[in-house]
């Protein structure tokens, strides 16, 4: 391999590639592209991109061919990658190119479609069968992927502002090739292996899913939502070896019937990342994948893709979990952590995550966004994760959920995750505790899913773990949790609901 891309992102590729180059790289359905056909059109679409002088690519296109092979063209022509998707909205999708400053896109054809909404100059369709217009030709190949420093920027990805617009974060390749030398030392990945590919790629863990398959010369397999379905069965059928999603996941599936023991026994490593993860889920998707190695990774995006990582046991883990929430374990080597309390001094037992090290973003497009997010201290910039944690027994970290999860209810400060792990153990199913605003204060409101329970059962339940302040007002069964783009609980439309059930109907 050319030592000159060793610590570029696609330099993972290029590894795959001398691992395993007629072997499939990535497959969409019935289409299967091997590295070497992948690297070739890489270079060709790579020559176009180049062609432009684009120094950011959006890649604007669903998860297929075009998108995949689009994040490595730009890779080799030495851009950075910009993943867009055609289904947000195109004042959106606008905001996010203006701020990265891209100049090029790369689109299929439900991205095509928005071209002449969007201010961009130059545009490769290379597999659009959509108009020709705009369209760039197809120029001389790339003889070579370019050469990047460690300090560009390989990739930006967006995450919600508090401002109303998007915040893009610049990831660099000195920090994914840290991360990436760590899982190479962490994990046992083969050619042998195919990974699951189930992250849309404007969320950071589409990166481990690509660079952790193609860094071994493995398969990456998109997983489309039907296979939800009978996610045993897909499986089987395209001989997956390791999951990596949302803990969400694990419910649907729970719900299609696929967790029954053993049903998943070809998976190797199974891995969760996004939001928290309880000791029952995981215990019961170890039942179903008991030849598996289940692993709960943390990290927000700004700390490049996970930054923790903790291995689940089924005699150990249950018994230092807080909350039934699995720890989110100990933070990745080369890294500092510390903890702030509420005075905003280190702290030794709980308090607010702060990292700093090697994997930690250089800053956000936009310098305005970083007031609040970092800190300097003792010769460090931290980065203020906005996330509470404890020490626990072995130095793992134990997630107790974000700043704001803390609400002040009659003078008692509750804790949301403890009122949802008191409502799963007295026999709710799942549940999603918020802090509403009603009649001048704050009460508790509770969306829950499985079997309809009546709210005096739950709050008979509920008095004999929980001060009586602490007990919620308002309780609503769902058939199921609304997700967002990522897949995570969509706790703001839970929140939208409560807020329009506790409104008074004249008032609406």
């Amino acid at each position: 391999m050319d030592t000159n891309v060793s610590h570029a992102l696609h330099g993972r590729f290029l590894r795959g590639l001398e691992l395993a180059g007629n072997g499939v790289a990535i497959r969409v359905g019935k289409r299967a592209v091997t590295y070497a056909e992948a690297h070739e059109l890489a270079l060709l679409w790579g020559g176009a991109l180049a062609a432009t002088g684009a120094k950011a690519v959006g890649v604007l296109a669903g998860k297929g061919v075009t998108s995949y092979v689009g994040i490595l063209a730009t890779l080799y022509a030495g851009a950075t990658v910009v993943p867009l998707r055609p289904d947000f909205p195109v004042a959106r999708t606008r905001q996010m190119i203006e701020a990265a400053g891209v100049t090029a896109l790369v689109v299929d054809d439900s991205g095509l479609t928005l071209v002449p909404e969007l201010p961009v100059i130059a545009v490769l369709a290379p597999e659009s069968e959509g108009g020709k217009s705009s369209v760039l030709p197809i120029a001389q190949p790339l003889a070579a992927p370019r050469e990047v420093t460690a300090d560009d920027a390989a990739y930006v990805l967006f995450t919600s502002g508090s401002t109303g617009r998007p915040k893009g974060v610049v990831i660099t390749h000195g920090s994914v090739d840290h991360y990436f030398r760590l899982l190479d030392a962490r994990y046992d990945f083969t050619p042998d292996d195919v990974f699951s590919q189930t992250f849309d790629l404007n969320f950071d863990c589409a990166m481990f899913d690509l660079f952790c398959a193609w860094g071994s010369g493995a398969e990456a397999i998109a997983v489309p939502p039907a296979a939800y379905r009978d996610l045993p069965g897909f499986f089987a059928d395209r001989g997956v070896t390791v999951w990596f999603s949302t803990p969400s996941a694990i419910d649907l599936v729970r719900r299609m019937d696929g967790l029954t023991p053993e049903s998943m026994s070809g998976l190797r490593w199974s891995f969760f990342a996004g939001e928290a993860l309880t000791c029952r889920d995981t215990a019961d998707w170890q039942a179903a994948a008991r030849a598996s190695t289940v692993e709960n990774l943390y990290g927000p995006t700004e700390l490049t893709i996970t930054i923790a990582g903790y291995r689940w046991s089924d005699e150990l883990t249950p018994g230092v979990a807080v909350n039934g929430v699995v720890p989110i374990g100990t933070v990745h080597e080369g890294h500092e952590h510390l903890l702030l309390g509420e005075d905003g001094e280190p702290t030794d037992i709980e308090g607010e995550l702060c990292i700093a090290g090697p994997q930690m973003t250089p800053g956000y497009l936009d310098p305005a966004d970083e007031q609040g997010r970092f800190l300097e201290r003792d010769g460090l910039r931290w980065y203020r994760t906005g996330d509470r944690v404890r020490r626990i027994d072995g130095g793992d970290l134990a997630y107790l959920g974000r700043l704001d999860s803390q609400v002040q209810v009659q003078g008692w400060r509750v804790e949301l995750t403890e009122v949802e792990h008191a409502l799963r153990a007295c026999g709710v199913h799942d549940a999603v505790v918020l802090g509403v605003p009603a009649k001048g204060s704050i009460e508790l409101f509770v969306f829950y899913v499985g079997v309809e329970v009546p709210s005096v059962t739950m709050v008979r339940a509920l008095r004999e773990v929980l001060p009586a302040g602490v007990v919620p007002k308002h309780y609503r069964h769902i058939d199921e949790f609304p997700l967002n783009s990522n897949r995570k609980v969509d706790r703001k439309q839970l929140a939208a609901w409560a807020a329009d059930l506790l409104t008074p109907a004249g008032v609406r």
